[in-house]
């Protein structure tokens, strides 16, 4: 296989593996620091909310695309990542230095650095190092905030959501095409040359007449890593050092449920990427559960 097959291979469960032990290890410090997005974690209705959230970004992000507002998506997707970079760093700094103004002065002097590299210097090694820690940050604070139940529930929603906006209305593949054009972060970027810039390049045809690069979803990663979290702290059974087996078996399965979908993406062909993923995550978590009350 050539470097443009085994990159895409290697690298999106590798990115995958450190969003979600990268989310267990800040889950601590955000729940020290007490930032979470539902108070009640149990509450059914918390899924509901989150995915009235997505439709109305998702639709607002579409009617900008359609009146070519760039400059408009470009600045919400950065302030939505300053203040997601911003409960981060506040989450690092509490730990570190408690609640104190020096940590609060450098947890927003990281955030508003962080976003201005990606603004400035949007180059794929950027986004993606950056999007790893947005990635971990983001499944960190939902799962947190959401007890096992309703993210089984929110999962398997998306998954169906991503299938019909990927197969039947098309409006997912409309979002992506126009986010990727404003070099904007919320995707992971695999190169498949050595060789490859994506601020000079951008996602043009190779010579076999193939886009230059493999793209992922950050949201694709983000998912089940909030099952990850969320079993690792909400559910009291046999832990393996810090992560409970649970958490491991929704680990397990999101890989493999990544790998069965890069399977078909290495063929060049668009694919809603949460119906494998949050299916494996949600199996394994089944899995690893029954293995720890049986």
């Amino acid at each position: 296989m050539n470097f443009g097959r085994i990159m895409p291979l290697l690298a999106m469960p590798v990115m995958l593996v450190i969003v979600e032990v990268g989310a267990i290890l800040l889950s601590l410090p955000l729940i020290d620091a007490g930032i979470v997005v539902f108070e009640n974690p149990e509450s059914l209705v918390n899924p509901l909310i989150f995915i009235a959230i997505l439709l109305v970004f998702t639709g607002l992000l579409l009617l900008l695309i359609r009146y070519k507002a760039e400059k408009v998506i470009q600045a919400i997707i950065l302030i939505s990542i300053f203040f997601t970079f911003v409960y981060i760093f506040s989450g690092i700094t509490f730990v570190l230095m408690g609640d104190t103004l020096t940590g609060s002065v450098l947890a927003l002097a990281a955030s508003i650095a962080a976003t201005v590299v990606l603004y400035l210097y949007p180059e794929w090694y950027v986004l993606d190092t950056l999007g790893l820690l947005i990635a971990a940050g983001a499944a960190s604070i939902f799962g947190i905030s959401l007890d096992v139940i309703p993210v089984v529930l929110l999962l398997a929603a998306l998954a169906v959501y991503d299938a019909i906006s990927v197969y039947r209305t098309k409006h997912m593949l409309t979002l992506a095409e126009g986010v990727v054009n404003l070099k904007s972060p919320i995707l992971f970027i695999v190169p498949k040359k050595k060789d490859y810039s994506y601020r000079r390049d951008g996602l043009d045809t190779t010579g076999e007449g193939e886009r230059s690069a493999f793209l992922i979803g950050m949201g694709d990663l983000i998912m089940p890593s909030i099952l990850v979290v969320s079993a690792n702290v909400y559910t009291a059974s046999v832990r393996l050092g810090p992560i409970s087996v649970p958490a491991l078996g929704a680990m397990i399965g999101s890989v493999l449920g990544l790998i069965f979908l890069l399977s078909y993406v290495i063929k060049g062909k668009p694919q809603a990427g949460l119906p494998p993923i949050n299916g494996g995550a949600i199996i394994g978590f089944l899995i690893g559960y029954l293995v720890t009350v049986l």
